[in-house]
């Protein structure tokens, strides 16, 4: 997939996903305004039905007191909060709390009795004083008195974000589980785009790494089948040995790619036994020594660490160190100069390969060790290698419950770090 196309599909796929959510959320809110509406014509019904009850009830109390004959004029009958002679908080209360049962509306109320834009002291314990229209009210008419019962939810909100609860946890649930997929997605899209690319860069170092040795065999066999060359068997002889070089050489390729093959299988037998720290690095050092010697380079120890005993498997753990030195070489422009450092911190042995060499950016130090990874440098091969180095040393490094890690400035060289447990 093109960089065109690729960018295109991510673009369309976070289009649609951020599609979905706003519509979601328009979704949402036009279910929290339908429950408002829904919620205010159920108390707009149970205002009326209370309002009628209260009306006949208070009609049918007049008219008793007026029968009873308390010594009450009409007059003081009419005064302002003379509404109490008739009417009861509780029984106000009660009449609420039973149409609201009947409409299936669980929720928190305060309510008060008003009479001319003022309550009465027909009132809850909390109600709070609210200007009310006309208009939003049933009016209750008692003996040509208007009153007007008012209600207020101090929860409102609450319960109508709680009527669309369950079908918004729902909403949210499988948006996430979107939201998921999607960086899923997008991740393996992003993952698959950079393996075709590694294995690009892959196919063609492996292709130059190949094309120098089966050349150099072509020309030694070409040589060989010259009369001139074939009667001096010198000669025969320096060229078999050139064949049988570039052979190995070729061979040691394939091999590192089976061994990677088989620790991501598991398949590789790694036996470890006691062994000298020290020991080691000197078998991996006289691996490189003569290639230090013919660049004129420099290597140096600092062998400090008193303990050094470790277990390990000798010939992983020496191709291990000799992959890291092969890079210090590869990678120094100049003459390479390399110290190597051993410490002990506590029961473990620190081991520090330090170089003078190119250096790396901070994106190449976290991807160093993946597989087939090199530093991009354009169409240039000037330092040979397929990216199976490093990826071998820290499959190896991590089967020997060891860390490693490195440390570098683009210019100013790396140092690599293994850490390595003791045996007490």
């Amino acid at each position: 997939m093109n960089r065109t196309r690729f960018r295109l599909l991510v673009f369309f796929m976070s289009l649609s996903l951020i599609g979905i959510i706003l519509v979601q959320l328009y979704w949402v809110n036009l279910s929290l305004k339908n429950s408002e509406d829904q919620f205010a014509y159920q108390i707009h019904k149970i205002l009326i039905q209370v309002s009628e009850r209260v009306k006949t009830h208070s009609e049918d109390k007049l008219a008793q007191l007026k029968k009873a004959n308390i010594g009450l004029d009409e007059s003081e009958i009419q005064k302002k909060d003379s509404v109490d002679l008739w009417l009861t908080k509780d029984f106000i209360d009660g009449l609420i709390v039973e149409e609201l049962e009947k409409e299936h509306v669980d929720v928190d109320f305060e309510f008060a009795v008003y009479k001319n834009q003022q309550p009465t002291d027909i009132k809850s314990d909390n109600f709070k004083h609210i200007e009310y229209n006309y208009e939003d009210y049933p009016l209750i008419d008692i003996d040509g008195t208007r009153f007007a019962l008012i209600l207020s939810f101090p929860k409102k909100e609450v319960f109508l974000f709680r009527s669309i609860l369950n079908i918004t946890l729902l909403s949210i649930i499988f948006t996430m589980i979107i939201i998921i997929a999607y960086v899923s997605a997008l991740n393996q899209l992003i993952k698959q785009k950079q393996i075709s690319e590694i294995k690009t860069d892959f196919i063609n170092n492996m292709t130059h790494e190949f094309k120098t040795p089966i050349a150099t065999i072509n020309l030694a066999l070409d040589a060989i089948k010259n009369p001139k060359i074939f009667s001096d068997s010198e000669k025969v002889q320096r060229y078999l040995q050139m064949i049988r070089d570039e052979n190995k050489r070729m061979h040691a390729q394939v091999e590192n790619v089976l061994q990677i093959s088989k620790l991501d299988k598991r398949e590789l037998d790694i036996t470890k036994d006691q062994a000298d720290i020290h020991d080691v690095l000197e078998e991996a050092i006289e691996h490189v020594h003569l290639i230090i010697e013919a660049r004129e380079g420099v290597l140096t120890r600092h062998f400090d660490a008193q303990r050094t005993t470790a277990l390990l498997n000798d010939v992983h753990f020496t191709n291990v160190l000799v992959n890291i030195l092969d890079n210090a070489i590869k990678y120094s422009p100049d003459e390479p100069v390399i110290d190597i450092y051993t410490e002990n911190v506590k029961d473990f042995i620190l081991i520090k390969i330090k170089d003078n060499g190119m250096g790396m950016s901070k994106v190449t130090q976290k991807r160093i060790f993946e597989k087939f990874y090199r530093e991009p440098t354009g169409d240039i091969h000037n330092v040979k290698g397929h990216g199976l180095g490093l990826a071998y040393v820290k499959r190896i490094i991590e089967d020997h419950n060891c860390h490693i890690y490195v440390e570098s400035e683009k210019g100013k060289g790396s140092t690599f770090i293994i850490k390595m447990p003791l045996i007490n």
